[in-house]
């Protein structure tokens, strides 16, 4: 997971605020909820909030999602520092969150460092709120709560890792300044976007270094 930078609302979001004071989320046109897709997928370089993996900010697989439930926050209905771009798959992400308070969320910098990634594709919590935060959204922590997540975070971190010259058996021979620069080259984003599951393997490469 990596932390979300919340920039400004799109200017359509901001005008039909001002036009439509006692406006709700679900008075919104399709104009500005596409804005908004936009917007936030722009923010996460085209990754999926949660999970991290490739969206396009079409709503053919991306959807609005309220980090406050709409119906625990009403007040932050039309927040759009309240709102993130989440994937649209089934019993994952939006689909899974439904109404659950979260204590941990990708608008904290601690989501980077509570939640570890492993080579094999499984996600832990370090903490209770990280533990509780990957089983609300279903991030993986079992092949068992979500097969096809740790597949595709597997395959697809091996991918981008021996992309930049690392096998994923056996490391950097602690060679830690090019373990560094490793890191340095898949967080920066290219052409406005993130490598599906950059910051996943940038969980993995500092989890060998912390080591």
């Amino acid at each position: 997971m990596r932390k979300i930078e919340k920039t400004d609302a799109p200017e359509s979001l901001i005008r039909f605020k001002q036009n439509n004071r006692n406006a709700r989320y679900t008075d919104l046109t399709e104009v500005e909820r596409q804005d908004i897709r936009k917007k936030c997928a722009e923010e996460q370089f085209y990754l999926c909030g949660y999970c991290c993996k490739r969206i396009s900010g079409s709503s053919n697989d991306t959807v609005n999602e309220h980090i406050e439930p709409r119906n625990h926050a009403p007040e932050k209905d039309l927040d759009f520092s309240n709102i993130i771009a989440s994937c649209k798959t089934k019993q994952q992400c939006d689909n899974a969150h439904g109404s659950a308070a979260l204590q941990l969320t990708p608008l904290m910098s601690e989501c980077e460092t509570e939640l570890s990634f492993s080579i094999s594709g499984r996600v832990r919590g370090k903490t209770q709120r990280a533990k509780t935060l990957i089983q609300t959204v279903n991030l993986g922590d079992h092949e068992k709560n979500n097969k096809s997540l740790v597949q595709q975070r597997k395959q697809l971190s091996d991918a981008l890792l021996y992309a930049n010259g690392v096998d994923p058996g056996e490391g950097l021979d602690d060679d830690e300044e090019l373990l560094k620069l490793v890191i340095e080259d898949i967080k920066a984003p290219k052409s406005g976007k993130l490598e599906p599951f950059a910051p996943v393997v940038v969980n993995i490469l500092n989890g060998w270094l912390a080591n």
